[in-house]
């Protein structure tokens, strides 16, 4: 199989946007020069709010250069060991975490410490104790075999929206670079992985609800709060909700783990419906390649929606916490 020659940069760093001018620009790499390609190809990661793109792939003057002169050969995966995601789980240190302090006394209906805990638990949440993310949340990434993919770290303001994202294998390897130390041999691995989000976000609980029919989300964000309204899936019929990480990363590569289950999609609002149209799409895609599967598109919030609560992109936790929970029960 032939390798394409150019990918996304999957690093941290962001440029300006041509189209809405915020730095959250991703620009395009030619994997054979490591260089980037022309301002003009990459993608805003604004994806409900822009959702600008400028694919090299369609450009007339690339379209000879679009593999590279060699065969692909999948590389092996790397891990994230074990330790890590351990550390960040330290009970005490659910104290200082902005995140879940906030489900607990800063939305309209807060809910019990004990029923916080226990979701966090079993998604396996943690938090960022010290440095320039302290408070921050972790939301691992962990794969139906409980392989560590990756964990993402998000810092929150009081209201529960986001100020900042990172993740732990960019923030330690920040730190061994402050230290002038060499990275550890994990590290130094997993950096070559081609994705570091290959799996979906909860994948690591679907081998213990078998039988359960799937929500999927854009956010871990989003999933702990409706796992919080709804229920854990204590019965066949009851939703194990699950994020795919963002808008454009639902794929046939992290879905084809939800074979034989009924799927409902709750994509975000977006100022066009592109967020709602591109799932629904996606949708059709995936019940073709994977049989016996059934995949839904919720239009609730489609239907529901204000503009500005389109123009901020709102998702189904944005709507569910102006509800009281208890009477979802």
């Amino acid at each position: 199989m032939k390798e394409f020659r150019y990918k996304l940069d999957a690093g941290s760093k962001k440029d300006i946007c041509p189209n809405c001018l915020k730095k959250r620009f991703v620009r395009y790499i030619d994997k054979e020069t490591g260089e980037y390609l022309s301002q003009q190809y990459g993608r805003c990661d604004r994806e409900s709010n822009c959702g600008y793109i400028s694919n090299p792939y369609k450009d007339e003057s690339l379209k000879h250069k679009t593999f590279l002169n060699r065969t692909y050969t999948p590389k092996p995966v790397t891990y994230i060991p074990n330790e890590i995601l351990n550390q960040t789980m330290q009970f005490e240190r659910y104290d200082l975490n902005t995140f879940i302090l906030n489900l607990i006394h800063n939305i309209p209906y807060p809910f019990t410490a004990t029923e916080v805990m226990k979701i966090a638990e079993i998604y396996k949440l943690g938090t960022i104790a010290s440095g320039y993310r302290a408070g921050a949340v972790t939301f691992p990434f962990i794969d139906v075999n409980n392989n560590i993919r990756a964990i993402q770290v998000k810092e929150f303001d009081k209201h529960n929206h986001t100020k900042s994202t990172d993740f732990i294998h960019s923030i330690i390897e920040r730190y061994y670079i402050s230290q002038n130390e060499q990275f550890p041999n994990w590290l130094v691995k997993y950096k070559e992985n081609e994705l570091k989000v290959s799996c979906l976000f909860g994948e690591h609980l679907l081998s213990k609800y078998p039988l359960n029919p799937i929500a999927l989300v854009e956010a871990p964000k989003t999933a702990i709060i409706s796992s919080l309204y709804f229920g854990l899936p204590d019965n066949k019929d009851s939703l194990l909700w699950l994020a795919v990480y963002n808008l454009s990363s639902i794929n046939y590569s992290k879905c084809k783990v939800l074979q034989g289950r009924n799927v409902y999609l709750f994509p975000d609002l977006s100022k066009d419906g592109h967020a709602y149209n591109l799932w629904h799409n996606k949708a059709k895609e995936l019940k073709s390649k994977l049989s016996g599967t059934r995949f839904k598109v919720s239009d609730y919030l489609e239907k529901r929606a204000k503009d500005q609560e389109r123009e901020k992109g709102h998702d189904l936790a944005d709507y569910l916490i102006t509800k009281d929970y208890r009477k979802f029960s």
